[in-house]
């Protein structure tokens, strides 16, 4: 059997999902409060964390970590509700997927429109803040799960279309999607709360060039739902292998 199942639909979405996640990470809602939140996760000052002394390393990466299995489940649990309500309401696969592809396009757009449009009343922040030290040891899971609950003007977008594909799917493969968000998203807090002080000038450079990654990752949604909406997915899983056999990859594809 091909490790990859040649390259596969599937496949191709956990990737797609995992690269969301990142651009969730770097988006300009998310990205300026990591340190805030790291911070409050941990119960570190924002200096203390940039100075990355190593007797705080497994306090930072033990909180962080809870940190973001609790905005994880509560992803994973809106992926499960949308994929029951997906096959509640539509029986046929390929106008579930169609629907799954607009819903991929109207997101791309409402991200777009982030940039393009100042509207602050329209994309401002809706999140929930619990006070945090009524819940002891479990304080990181709850802030996890409460940043999960906060449909900020542009997380929202990129895990509402990761939603809308997770809604074409059964109910493991749509686990699965939103467990690679989760990660994507996940992973770059965890790096970033281990070397904050020495990723200032990286991340310096992602909230500088924000409005650019943001457009160029919607073009990129708005894309991916095109092939959804004319159920044409096939091309782009084709399109990969070839791009893989011509760099001299194949054996990523073939190898059994």
């Amino acid at each position: 059997m091909p490790v990859l199942g040649a390259i596969t639909q599937q496949n191709v979405n956990v990737l797609v999902a995992f690269g969301g996640g990142i651009i969730s990470f770097a988006s300009p809602c998310v990205l300026p409060v990591v340190p805030l939140y790291l911070s409050l996760v941990t119960g570190l000052s924002v200096g203390e964390l940039r100075e990355g002394d190593r007797r705080n390393l497994g306090r930072v990466a033990l909180n962080t970590a809870l940190f973001v299995l609790g905005f994880g489940v509560i992803f994973v649990l809106l992926g499960l509700v949308f994929t029951t309500a997906g096959h509640a309401l539509f029986v046929n696969q390929d106008t579930l997927t169609r629907v799954g592809g607009a819903l991929v396009i109207l997101m791309a757009l409402y991200l777009a429109g982030t940039q393009l449009v100042q509207a602050p009343a329209f994309y401002r922040e809706v999140r929930f803040h619990p006070h945090l030290e009524r819940f002891g040891p479990v304080a990181a899971p709850v802030a996890g799960a409460a940043f999960g609950l906060g449909w900020t003007p542009c997380i929202g977008p990129v895990l509402g279309a990761v939603l809308g594909v997770a809604a074409t799917r059964d109910t493991t493969r749509a686990a699965s999607l939103l467990v690679a968000y989760t990660l994507g998203l996940g992973v770059p807090f965890l790096v970033v709360g281990l070397g904050l002080g020495r990723l200032t000038r990286p991340l310096d450079w992602v909230k500088r060039h924000s409005r650019a990654i943001t457009l160029v990752s919607a073009a990129v949604l708005v894309a991916f739902g095109v092939l959804l909406v004319f159920n044409r997915y096939e091309l782009l899983t084709a399109r990969l292998q070839d791009a893989l056999t011509a760099i001299g990859l194949k054996r990523l594809v073939t190898l059994g």
